[in-house]
């Protein structure tokens, strides 16, 4: 047996650990750092420096997030909870690399119009995997779907359910953080009393969606932990 077969799962388990510390790790760094994007006591150089930093804690929090899955399905076939390995698992490693790609790229110009559009793609992918992920989950505990749901294997299905509410939540902040670099680009121009309480709207009901979102992450993180099903 090589050492790749011996240690595949626990490999995949350590990857899959680091993926979750960046995502919950990344989302409350970038939820302090908030706190200075709006704050206008601050000259608007310091606030965009405080901007620059949030994006790169944020993708590390992406990077993460995305991560989380190819590895977690991909480990969920060595269970035997999820039944498609071999050239799909080669496949799903492929498109979800082509994914980890776009976002890297979207964060790389992540000030130009490029990177907005980046952006967008970005996200419309995930209206793709949100609905797939929920009738995969739920399909798998109340019908007869593609994934192992006996006793004991429920757990993977619903910490599949609650990984497609994260991601729900997430693409609201991601919607949150697009409307920053646009706002800024209007406050570069001048103050404008506005387009700051829109900032400030934007960035408080984020912070409220943040309470939300490390509840479902912890959620995702016990499930898969405990594996109480």
């Amino acid at each position: 047996m090589s050492f790749l077969e011996m240690y595949q799962l626990p490999i995949l388990r350590w990857l899959h650990i680091v993926a979750m510390v960046y995502w919950l790790g990344g989302e409350w760094g970038v939820f302090q750092t908030s706190f200075n994007v709006i704050n206008r006591k601050l000259s608007m150089d310091e606030r965009r420096r405080h901007m620059e930093t949030a994006y790169r804690i944020d993708i590390l929090a992406r990077t993460g997030i995305i991560m989380l899955l190819p590895l977690g399905l991909h480990m969920g076939h060595i269970w035997g909870v999820q039944p498609l390995g071999g050239n799909w698992l080669v496949g799903m490693w492929i498109a979800f690399a082509v994914w980890l790609g776009l976002c890297w790229s979207a964060y790389y110009y992540r000030e130009t119009d490029t990177g907005l559009r980046l952006t967008k793609i970005d996200e419309g992918i995930r209206f793709i995997v949100i609905p797939a992920l929920m009738v995969t989950s739920l399909w798998s505990l109340f019908g007869d779907g593609p994934l192992m749901a006996e006793t004991g294997q429920k757990w993977f299905s619903i910490k599949m359910f609650f990984y497609a509410c994260t991601l729900v939540i997430g693409l609201k902040l991601r919607f949150i953080m697009r409307e920053w670099t646009e706002l800024f680009r209007q406050l570069a121009m001048g103050e404008n009393a506005e387009v700051e309480a829109t900032l400030d709207r934007s960035i408080r009901f984020g912070r409220k969606l943040a309470y939300l979102y490390w509840i479902l992450i912890l959620t995702v993180a016990f499930f898969g932990a405990v594996k109480p099903m």
